[in-house]
């Protein structure tokens, strides 16, 4: 196998030097790489490009601690193939440009491919990834890169047609267990099956975390083997919330909130409340989604529902955080066991389908308004008629474009006030229909 020089995957005995326990338990086939079950099954397709050394591009998608940079190590030691790692982090615009000059050269002259291997390739501008496309294209490069992004806003849609998506989940329970039975036994440590219980469910699915935090208390392990769940808690301190702010998770954990709300499930609204408020996402930006959603599922089947979201709102800028978290659980509540109705937003969007077809269509005259004698001449307003001189406070005209039908857009749902509506508009129809 031909290394490269820039290749920070050097072979060497992990344990005759200071490595982390992370990198001296890294699994170096795929047989040993726990909680990736389908990824790595015999007949999958990772798999039988790593048996038969016949590589594509590829990205690995996941969480971090899941296994992305063990596989592509797995790939390096077992591949015919030069191999370039890159971290994007460290790597500029030139650096790029150069790797890519050599591997160009070397596919040229001596026919031979290039695994480059990208961690962090979300990293990667725009221009970055650019430089990589033509090399990709020409088979010049095989290109792998890690992500914990989703690559679908990260990769350019150009280098991702390019390339498979694999993607990686957060490791469950049982396997990190496993894991840190490895980490014990590697630190002559005693092992407790509550200790590493609360310490697989504590780590987010992250393998390499789970490991940091025992090479961390091992000499508080050492003098007490087998401690209260609680003391080890407050060694370790509070562990930091899985969450991004800006990214998948973020739409992953509204959508959960909204979708729960709609479900009329106040109970898992509160815990995906809770999630983004504890997690430090804005404030402003769940009122934000609490109002639309107030409106957009419930409608007027419950006219509090919008009042109760715009007071959460109120309250939020009034009292400010931490608060305000009543007020939006107070909201959320109140939304989540509302009646249900999706009617003004089916309504809405059938009137601007119809608005963007026919908004060349002029307002009917008798319902302009006429401030001037010009206006006037012209016929704007000429019988109008004012709804307040008539019995009922109501005459029939047609309100729609003269060159349109008159459309029924709302349709109010059989729940809540909506059925008060649904009279309203049925006792409106038979005044129309006396009247003709």
């Amino acid at each position: 196998m031909k290394k490269d020089q820039s290749d920070l995957f050097e072979e060497r005995e992990l344990k005759d030097r200071k490595a982390p326990l992370a990198e001296k338990l890294r699994p170096l086939s795929l047989s040993d790489l726990r909680g990736q079950h389908k990824l790595i099954s015999d007949d999958s397709l990772l798999s039988q490009m790593i048996s038969q050394n016949q590589f594509h591009s590829f990205i690995l998608w996941g969480p971090p601690g899941s296994g992305k940079t063990t596989i592509a190590r797995i790939i390096e030691h077992g591949a015919p193939h030069r191999f370039i790692h890159f971290s994007a982090v460290l790597a500029g615009i030139n650096d790029v440009k150069n790797v890519m000059k050599d591997a160009d050269y070397q596919h040229r002259r001596k026919g031979e491919q290039t695994i480059l291997f990208i961690d962090e390739i979300h990293r990667f501008n725009k221009s970055q990834q650019d430089a990589f496309l033509p090399f990709v294209e020409s088979g010049a490069i095989i290109l792998i890169g890690a992500t914990t992004e989703n690559p679908s806003f990260e990769v350019i849609s150009a280098l991702l047609s390019r390339c498979h998506v694999f993607v990686l989940e957060a490791l469950a329970e049982e396997d990190l267990v496993e894991i840190l039975r490895k980490g014990f036994a590697e630190l002559e440590l005693e092992p407790d099956e509550d200790v590493m219980a609360w310490m697989a469910r504590n780590s987010g699915g992250d393998a390499r975390r789970v490991l940091n935090e025992l090479e961390l208390i091992q000499g508080y392990l050492r003098d007490n083997p087998h401690p209260k769940i609680e003391d080890l808690a407050k060694t370790l301190a509070k562990k930091t919330m899985f969450y991004d702010k800006n990214r998948e998770e973020h739409f992953n954990l509204i959508s959960a909130l909204h979708k729960s709300m709609r479900g009329s499930d106040p109970q898992a609204a509160l815990y995906w409340l809770a999630r983004m408020l504890e997690a430090g996402e804005d404030p402003r930006y769940v009122v934000r989604r609490i109002i639309r959603f107030a409106s957009e599922d419930i409608g007027l089947a419950d006219p509090q529902a919008l009042v109760q979201a715009l007071a959460a709102k109120d309250s939020l800028l009034f009292i400010g955080m931490p608060e305000a978290s009543v007020a939006l659980s107070q909201a959320v509540v109140y939304l989540a066991t509302a009646p249900k109705s999706n009617a003004l937003d089916v309504a809405y969007h059938k009137a601007a389908t119809d608005a963007r077809k026919t908004s060349h269509y002029g307002v009917p005259l008798h319902i302009r308004n006429a401030p001037t004698k010009l206006m006037k001449d012209l016929s704007y307003g000429r019988e109008y008629r004012y709804d307040h001189d008539f019995e009922n406070k109501y005459s029939y005209q047609k309100y729609f474009p003269d060159q349109m039908d008159e459309k029924n857009y709302y349709e109010p749902g059989d729940f809540g006030f909506e059925r008060d509506i649904a009279k309203r508009i049925a006792w409106w129809k038979k005044l129309r229909t006396k009247e003709d």
